[in-house]
């Protein structure tokens, strides 16, 4: 059995929109929205931050457009706090995948839209650039994301390439704020990414390098799942040791309820993924079967089900998705009901069904403030 103890990791993050209580849940907003949802909407959710891409935003709508309509929490009307991801894992699910797409040079990523029509280039410097732009919270650096079993050759190159990328950024996010002649209260974050793959010496390796340069806080780095779909807990655990405590980490990607309660537990404080609001939209709605003393989250799985909309079992059920859950569409609606919508494939379903996935995860984040054992 895992056992975790109590650090002093930070309970918050002050940010330009937001004070954030640690840990905390960010949907992805990918495109400037959470899919189906307005900004109000999600907010009523118990949401205080979304994470948006810079990779897709500077193809659609494109900076231009960002800039014109005032930035991305005027453009969405999120007045909360938004983080944005720098492009590096977009680029790994997109080059790495498909060569065709493009490449990773020593200066950034050269890549195209699928359809070909247009070519992009994807600078340290660039990202920057876009990111303090787009008015973001909090910044992610350019990193070079790897799976969990590339070679060691790929990882090392990963590493390296990282490193290099995140002094680069580091400079330029200096070098434009110094010029803005901001105060350090004005300023947004920035977070260095720890990439390693699955060896504990290029963890180490990048996290010291990263430290050197200094940042705010770290994300963790690289596809977080093994071949069989599980947590790879050995990386994502060391990461967060060899990151020294008094610095928020994120674990970039990971959503998966449990997985989320272990992460959290071993001091972990932000967490995103499109796996909550995916989940919702496939008719895979989250519940806990009961309400677990917060010590207990990260020991066992036991606490935490799934109710599919599509059960022919729930066809006249009278009941909600959860007892006891407040969301709109517990609050309101049957289980009969939303059964019915999905088959439909109504709009009315996506909406339900991804605020209460997202209350769920807002629950979950308020269980698990209180001291762990």
């Amino acid at each position: 059995m895992i056992q975790f103890k109590r650090m002093a990791y930070p309970t918050q993050l002050n940010l330009l929109h937001a004070q954030l209580n640690l840990p905390q849940y960010l949907p992805d907003a990918t495109f400037g929205q959470v899919r189906g949802l307005s900004a109000e909407a999600t907010a009523a959710c118990g949401i205080e931050a979304v994470v948006m891409n810079t990779f897709h935003l500077m193809q659609k709508p494109g900076a231009s457009t960002v800039k014109s309509l005032g930035g991305l929490h005027k453009m969405s009307g999120w007045e909360k706090a938004i983080f944005t991801d720098s492009g590096g894992f977009q680029a790994y699910s997109l080059i790495r995948q498909d060569a065709r797409f493009g490449q990773f040079t020593e200066n950034g990523l050269a890549f195209k839209t699928p359809d070909g029509d247009r070519k992009y280039q994807l600078t340290p410097e660039k990202c920057i650039q876009l990111q303090l732009g787009f008015d973001s919270d909090l910044l992610f650096c350019l990193d070079d994301c790897t799976h969990i079993d590339d070679d060691q050759i790929q990882q090392e190159t990963s590493v390296e390439r990282t490193i290099r990328w995140a002094k680069r950024c580091r400079v330029e996010f200096d070098r434009l704020l110094d010029e803005k002649r901001l105060p350090e209260e004005k300023r947004p974050k920035l977070f260095g990414v720890v990439q390693g793959g699955n060896s504990p010496e290029l963890r180490r390796r990048c996290a010291e390098a990263l430290l050197e340069i200094g940042f705010d806080g770290f994300g963790y780095g690289g596809w977080p799942l093994d071949s069989q779909g599980q947590l790879v807990e050995e990386m994502v655990f060391l990461t967060r040791d060899v990151i020294p405590e008094e610095y928020p980490l994120h674990a970039l990607g990971i959503g998966h309820p449990p997985y989320v309660a272990r992460c959290a537990a071993h001091g972990y404080g932000l967490f995103d993924s499109a796996m909550p609001t995916r989940d919702a939209r496939h008719g895979r709605l989250y519940r806990f079967s009961h309400i677990p003393n917060p010590g207990a989250l990260a020991l066992n799985d036991d606490w935490f089900e799934y109710v599919y909309a599509h059960d022919k079992r729930h066809i006249k059920s009278s009941q909600p998705v959860e007892e006891g859950c407040d969301c709109p569409l517990c609050s309101n609606y049957s289980l009969g009901y939303l059964r019915h919508l999905f088959k439909l494939n109504d709009n009315l379903y996506l909406q339900l069904a991804t605020q209460h996935n997202l209350s769920f995860m807002s629950r979950l984040m308020d269980l698990m403030r209180p001291d762990l054992p």
